[in-house]
């Protein structure tokens, strides 16, 4: 197979304003997850343009909003690429803090803002209009592509899971190009092969059946005390998870993983300068920050409300408290088993008045490295950036990975061009450049060049 990067890149050229504009079209339409709204509107044009690349595509309902599944490429093929993507965003919230509208493409001093343009809309349309490019300057794809684009990435990919088992059969494929990576301050292209799970609760303590006079304070079992002092339970002042035999199930890393950890370069002065403080965790240096960083499970608090928290002051004793906890998972951890350790820690506590409602979940997952989909990648990073990326083993983040990859038993790698330090995905502003834009183009052209060609395994020539 022969495969012409000058004439996809000049394709790509010529188009530059008409992909745009079909970006702002992406970027226009709302499709927030969280609150159910514009998804479906969204899910409709995903489908259109991917029926305009030549896929077959179909709209396939869940309980929630519709998976996009598409089809393309010949049936025959050699070999499979499986493409993941999500079509949902974020919500704007808070608006005040945004300087252009957020479901308007703005662009200004070389960046496109816009809500859901570096999480996902930048890397999804720009790989279906690579594909396009690709039919229009190269022919007929080398491989087969399956397209399956979610809308409930944001809020824990409720209906994957039981869609993937679903359509197990038809989902088989060689490889998984997962949704797209970035790179760091050095530009550096950052891959990985894998990404951490997730757990989400809220826990929630009733108190009277309304808020009280705080004089009462004497007689009344107060929900924000109970809720503090069973939250005093899971966590030390070291920072070490003490949730009753939670950290028995973490498996430990291999002599490899722990190499591959060390090796990793990232820019922590620079980090810490964006981030706005001035030293890690519980004084750890640079190295010991890294190992905590991917190889640790979290026990976070993402939000707490009790009682009254306006202006001034309102001397009350509430009636109820709740709490938002998220978990990063590692192997062997499983939300299921986060919750049941959960629950059995407080109850033997004495706190089984603290409801636990999961609120989403994901497994962790992680591919062998090696893989034919991960060599591609590398060698299209290579051929159309002259960058060998940096391989993280897994990134600290979470995704639905487990539910396509790890169950299914197909290798997986992050890789992209979108993502890059202050893209402020899930915050005001959330932006992408759009040079970025553009070069992951680039790289998807490569990537199917690479993983049509490339030999299944790697060949010792020695």
């Amino acid at each position: 197979m022969t495969y012409d990067p000058a004439s996809f890149e000049a394709y790509i050229e010529a188009n530059r304003d008409r992909f745009l504009n079909e970006f702002g079209q992406f970027i226009a339409q709302p499709s927030v997850a969280a609150q159910k709204r514009g998804v479906r509107e969204m899910a409709a044009l995903v489908a259109a343009r991917l029926d305009a690349t030549g896929a077959e595509v179909t709209l396939s309902e869940t309980e929630g909003s519709p998976i996009v599944f598409a089809e393309q490429g010949p049936p025959d093929a050699p070999r499979t690429l499986l493409i993941y993507n999500h079509y949902d965003v974020q919500p704007e919230d808070p608006l005040d803090r945004w300087k252009s509208p957020p479901f308007e493409m703005t662009i200004r001093d070389g960046r496109i803002y816009g809500r859901g343009v570096a999480d996902d809309k930048g890397e999804l349309l720009s790989r279906i209009q690579a594909v396009g490019a690709w039919r229009a300057t190269q022919g007929e794809l080398p491989v087969r592509i399956k397209w399956v684009i979610e809308g409930e990435e944001e809020e824990g990919s409720h209906h994957l899971n039981g869609w993937a088992r679903a359509h197990a059969a038809q989902l088989q494929a060689d490889g998984i190009l997962w949704e797209g990576a970035g790179y760091d301050e050095e530009g550096r292209p950052m891959f990985g092969t894998g990404v951490k799970g997730d757990a989400y609760f809220e826990l929630r303590c009733k108190g009277p059946s309304h808020d009280l006079h705080s004089s009462v304070a004497p007689m009344v079992p107060n929900p924000a005390w109970r809720l503090v002092w069973a939250l005093s339970t899971l966590k030390d002042q070291d920072e070490t998870i003490t949730v009753d035999g939670y950290l028995d199930h973490v498996a430990p890393l291999t002599d490899a993983e722990w190499a591959a950890i060390d090796a990793l370069p990232m820019e922590f002065e620079a980090m810490r300068e964006r981030w706005g403080i001035d030293s890690w965790l519980t004084g750890a240096d640079d190295f010991h920050a890294r190992r905590r960083y991917i190889s640790e499970p979290t026990l976070t608090i993402s939000g707490i409300h009790s009682g009254y928290t306006g202006a001034g002051s309102k001397t009350v004793l509430p009636a109820e408290a709740m709490v938002k906890l998220d978990f990063r998972l590692v192997p062997d951890l499983t939300p299921e088993l986060a919750q049941d350790l959960l629950r059995q820690h407080l109850d033997r506590r004495g706190f089984t008045d603290i409801s636990i409602t999961m609120l989403g979940g994901e497994a962790p997952a992680k591919s062998p490295l090696g893989s034919l989909v991960e060599r591609a990648a590398v060698a299209a990073s290579q051929d159309a950036w002259q960058k060998t990326p940096v391989m993280f083993p897994w990134f600290a983040g979470s995704g639905p990975m487990h539910s396509l990859s790890t169950r299914l038993g197909i290798p997986v790698i992050f890789a992209g061009a979108t993502w890059h330090p202050n893209a402020r995905a899930h915050s005001p502003n959330e932006n992408i450049y759009v040079e970025d834009y553009f070069r992951s183009m680039q790289f998807m052209g490569a990537f199917i060049h690479r993983f049509a060609t490339l030999p299944a395994e790697v060949i010792d020539s020695a």
